[in-house]
């Protein structure tokens, strides 16, 4: 029997080149959400790749990661649309992320004060619509993630951006949703937008990014 061994390599790039493919090809008429899947796991498998960098572990993380990336569904294009609703004309960017995720980015002018973490009356229609629904979608994750400018020194910014997040995170398990389901981070002024060297630039960075993503069954 003649038995071929396919590299690593080519065991990696095998999804992506499909989902790719698949996303591309405007004449199969795929849906968006079928797009927006395929692509997700092209990004899962180059993610999954990461986990070894030896043939074995390459091809692992590869498999993994086709089969366990996040999907856009039909839930997750209406989510976006009823976010962009709900944020229209405030500021707030909602965008779909390169592997899937629902973000919303929200300035400081609608989230907090500054040098505070209570929410703003600006910021509670949005998380209320962010929150809506999402009982009904058991394979959604939340993430949160606080920001803030270089103004004063990281003993303060790392944790008021914690303390932002976890507001966030608590008005939104106030109103139901998981608290299992939602992961915080505070970054303190290490991942700026914009330039901290002006007035402009240091109210970009002050901010809040919330990020919804669903898994496909398979990755469960």
């Amino acid at each position: 029997m003649n038995i071929r061994f396919f590299p690593a390599r080519s065991l990696v790039l095998a999804p992506i080149v499909v989902a790719l493919a698949l996303a591309g090809c405007a004449d199969m008429n795929l849906s968006q959400t079928q797009k927006g899947t395929a692509v997700g796991a092209g990004v899962g498998a180059v993610a999954g790749a990461a986990i070894g960098r030896d043939a074995k572990g390459t091809a692992i993380g590869a498999g993994l990661g086709a089969l366990g990336g996040y999907i856009w569904s039909k839930r997750m294009e209406d989510k976006k649309a009823a976010m962009e609703r709900a944020t229209a004309g405030t500021g707030v960017a909602v965008t779909q992320t390169p592997d899937n995720q629902l973000k919303l980015n929200i300035p400081s002018d609608i989230s907090f004060d500054t040098g505070r973490a209570d929410i703003k009356a600006n910021l509670r229609p949005i998380l209320d619509q962010f929150a809506s629904g999402l009982g009904t979608q058991p394979n959604t994750e939340v993430r949160i993630i606080g920001h803030t400018d270089n103004t004063g020194s990281d003993a303060t910014n790392d944790p008021l951006s914690m303390q932002r997040a976890a507001s966030a995170r608590d008005y939104l398990t106030a109103r139901g949703v998981d608290p299992q389901r939602v992961m915080i981070n505070g970054r303190g002024e290490r991942e700026p937008v914009a330039d901290n060297s002006t007035e402009a630039g240091r109210a970009r960075n002050r901010r809040v990014e919330i990020y919804l993503a669903e898994r496909s069954v398979a990755s469960r």
